[in-house]
Parts: structure tokens; C-alpha cells; sequence
């Protein structure tokens, strides 16, 4: 099966890669005001007291992005949406609204769908966060994206990525979500094409699938 353009295979095999190019730790540390580049995050902040001391320091964030600890430095007023493609080169989370009200940037962090748009990056330290490339690399939603495309259950594609996160935290919770079930899980998230009826549709059959597989594979 194909969507825009590329294999579902290569789509995945992308996602894997972006997980893989990932920098875990950043090698050197570029001062964001001046440029001056440091070995270490201590240098940086001492370079900040004393070359910047009217200036907000840079803060050391850890987190775990798709199953990768990560240590970042980052500015204090980066939303986690920013660090995610700015840091990590995740795209998948799109920016459209920036007001926390389209659900297109939702990830999940702890376990619950989070608009990332709307969570400054230095409050996520110690937190696990997924993104629709972590899920896209794992067999067990295949179902879940071959019935969004089936469906076609998107048309500019811009959107899709929010519904997919927000569904599989919504399967996670509850593998058999009544079509009710899905339209509450994903009131958050909006489609300016106005392919809604196609989620239910592409999510109700992916359950099927997977359940399929899971009494297969019992």
C-alpha cells in the first residue's frame, strides 16, 4: 500500500532512521546569543554569568524520546514541539494552530496524549515521550496505519499524525473501543478536510486486525 507517493515500508523505514539519527547527547554546546561554542553544559552556564548575566541561562533537560534516553540543552522557553524537530529532527508532530486547539503536534507523554505545542520542554525532564515515528516503527500498529490509508482517512495529511498518536494512546487504554469510544478520544483533534467519519472507520478495522493477530498469535 501506498500514501503519498512512498511504500507504508519506506515510510516506516524513515521514521526508523529519524529514531536512529537521534542525538542522544549533544557534542558541543553553541551559546544561542553570541555562538561561542562549549565542550560541556558547565562551561556554558558560566559563560552565561559572566559574559550574559542579564539573560536567561539555557537549561539540561532529560527525557525519553521513542524508547531513546536523551540529555538536551535547551532555551527555557522552547515548547517540547520545538525540541522534537529542532533537536531531535522529529517532524511527525506538526504545528498548525499553536494554541493547543487543533491537536495536530499531540504526542504521548507518560502514557496520556499531550499537545506538544503547548508544554515548554524544561518541564518534561524525567518524562517518556512518543511520537508518531516511535509508533510507526513498531509491528504491532501496522494495522492501525494500513487502515488509516485504506480509508483514506486524510487528504492533505497534515492532521494525520495527531489522530494517529491520539488513537493508539486511546487502544492502549482500550483495545476495544466502541465507535462513541473513538469520537470522544479524538474530539481534541481537527480536520480542516473533514475526513471524520473515516477515523472510526480506519480505527474500528484495525482492532479487527489486531485482535485477529492476538488470537493468532496465542
Amino acid at each position: 500500500m501506498k500514501t503519498a507517493g512512498i511504500s507504508l515500508a519506506d515510510a516506516c523505514a524513515q521514521a526508523q532512521a529519524r529514531i536512529e539519527k537521534m542525538p542522544t547527547r549533544q557534542k558541543t554546546v553553541t551559546c544561542p546569543l553570541c555562538g561561542e561554542p562549549f565542550l560541556s553544559f558547565g562551561d556554558l552556564t558560566a559563560h552565561y554569568l559572566a559574559v550574559h548575566p542579564e539573560a536567561v541561562a539555557p537549561v539540561e533537560v532529560r527525557m525519553t524520546v521513542n524508547g531513546r534516553d536523551c540529555c538536551l540543552i535547551i532555551e527555557p522557553q522552547m515548547t517540547l514541539k520545538e525540541v522534537l524537530q529542532f533537536h531531535l529532527g522529529l517532524t511527525g508532530a506538526k504545528q498548525m494552530c499553536d494554541r493547543g486547539q487543533c491537536g495536530s503536534c499531540t504526542v504521548i507523554m507518560d502514557g496520556k496524549p499531550t499537545l506538544s505545542c503547548n508544554v515548554l520542554a524544561a518541564d518534561c525532564g524525567g518524562k517518556t515521550v512518543e511520537t508518531v515515528e516511535g509508533i510507526a516503527v513498531q509491528p504491532k500498529w501496522r494495522p492501525l496505519i494500513d487502515a488509516y490509508c485504506k480509508w483514506d482517512a486524510m487528504q492533505c495529511g497534515y492532521c494525520t499524525p495527531g489522530f494517529l498518536v491520539a488513537a493508539k494512546c486511546l487502544l492502549d487504554r482500550n483495545p476495544h473501543p466502541t465507535e462513541e469510544d473513538i469520537k470522544e478520544a479524538l474530539s481534541g483533534n481537527i480536520c480542516i478536510c473533514g475526513t471524520y467519519p473515516r477515523h472510526s472507520q480506519a480505527i474500528l478495522e484495525a482492532v479487527s486486525y489486531m485482535v485477529k493477530g492476538g488470537e493468532q498469535n496465542a
